[in-house]
């Protein structure tokens, strides 16, 4: 769907993750590519990043703990033409594991925009993965809407 979507545009996939190499269109990506890096053309710069997740069926699973699910219904969203992309505070429980200078910039600019259901939803699946006593479960905790 994404070569489809962005016919004529420069994709690379991240395999193994931490290195790029092209990605030919109608070319079937292994389970362990998670990133595909696009350009409008190669002499231009990145423009998007596509993370790809896993899924059974209807149900969303997490590649870091396969015991943390959501049904997709509760975590999918549409952009204006279709094409689906996971809630924020699912990429936000991916960076909680780094805590680089630029996740803790994404956390902070996304946190006012997360409703009481995300808040809830990040703050279990931090809490799970990485404890209580991670510096964002606190704050999904305190900070109100």
């Amino acid at each position: 769907m994404i070569q489809d979507v962005l016919t004529g545009w420069d994709l690379w996939a991240a395999d193994p993750p931490g290195t790029l190499r092209p990605w030919a269109a109608g070319d079937v990506l292994p389970s362990g590519v998670h990133d595909i890096w696009c350009r409008p053309a190669a002499d231009r710069p990145w423009a998007l990043q596509v993370m790809l997740d896993e899924s059974d069926g209807d149900l969303w699973i997490s590649r870091r703990d396969q015991s943390v699910r959501c049904p997709i219904a509760q975590l999918g969203l549409r952009s204006a033409d279709g094409i689906p992309y996971l809630s924020p505070e699912i990429q936000l429980y991916y960076k909680a594991g780094g805590l680089r200078p630029k996740d803790v910039v994404d956390f902070d600019a996304v946190l006012p925009l997360l409703g009481p259901v995300q808040r809830d939803r990040l703050s279990a699946m931090i809490a799970g993965a990485h404890g209580r006593a991670h510096p964002w479960y606190q704050r999904l905790r305190d900070d109100g809407p």
